[in-house]
């Protein structure tokens, strides 16, 4: 066997194993409070291309529908947004230029509270909500949109965003105790097989993502939710900081397997 032939039977070989053991997925979501201002949505901007995630959901872009042109990230062609007229709330969903995504079908509100895609990636099916949750009632608001959603969830969702509540007492440096809304969000959230996977993961940890200096306590409202049926899936959620926001970022990696061809082994 010459040289040639060789070196090009191994190029097959690692090709043949990449697609056989399939990329990796990121989902990162953050509240940017508002991207109104040029210099704030350069750096929001430069803040993706470093944290290079495959999807990249944002809360409170504070854009109106007329203005959502105005947010473009070099790699991140696809972008889907929900926007007030208002400038108040606002969602958007980034995909990475780097991955196979196919958008099937698109919801969301005229309040900028939702948006959900359903599409697939990688040709595997995916279904992801981005919320931002009104700042009174928030439980009450997720647990209704999850209702009417209800028909949309399965096992291949993925729920994140700012739902401007904790889900336990862990979830608030005052490790105050769970009020009657959030009781029956878990609960709601329970009878869909959805877990939050920040505290699956990390079932002692005390994570935030929000200092308010008027009570001056930390506590975790920005989530990313999943089924259960895709525990084994989840390979890492982190928090991290962010210099531009009062909220921190949720980024969580997928260990995203592509199912092999009939005949080929699974590596």
């Amino acid at each position: 066997m010459g040289r040639e032939t060789k070196e090009t039977e191994e190029n097959w070989k690692t090709r043949h194993k990449m697609v056989v053991v399939g990329p990796h997925v990121s989902i990162i979501t953050l509240n940017v409070n508002g991207l109104n201002s040029p210099i704030k949505r350069h750096r929001v901007a430069g803040w993706i291309k470093e944290q290079d995630p495959t999807i990249c959901c944002l809360q409170e872009t504070h854009l109106s529908p007329k203005d959502k042109h105005r947010l473009r990230v070099k790699g991140w062609r696809t972008i889907l947004q929900a926007n007030n007229e208002q400038k108040k709330a606002g969602v958007t969903i980034l995909i990475s230029d780097k991955v196979d995504f196919k958008a099937k079908q698109t919801k969301k509100d005229k309040e900028g509270q939702y948006i959900m895609i359903k599409g697939t990636l990688h040709q595997e099916d995916i279904t992801l909500i981005n919320i931002y949750a009104p700042n009174t009632g928030a439980p009450k608001f997720v647990k209704q949109l999850l209702i009417e959603l209800k028909e949309d969830i399965n096992n291949n969702t993925i729920i994140v965003g700012d739902l401007n509540t904790p889900l336990t007492p862990m979830d608030r440096t005052s490790r105050q105790k769970i009020n009657k809304e959030i009781i029956e969000l878990n609960e709601k959230l329970d009878q869909m097989d959805l877990i939050d996977i920040y505290r699956t993961l990390h079932p002692k940890t005390a994570g935030y993502t929000l200092f308010s200096s008027a009570h001056g306590t930390f506590s975790r409202i920005d989530h990313i939710l999943g089924t259960k049926a895709k525990i084994n899936k989840y390979k890492r959620v982190e928090i991290i900081s962010s210099i531009f926001s009062d909220h921190n970022a949720i980024k969580l990696e997928i260990n995203y397997k592509k199912k092999a061809e009939k005949g080929e082994p699974v590596l």
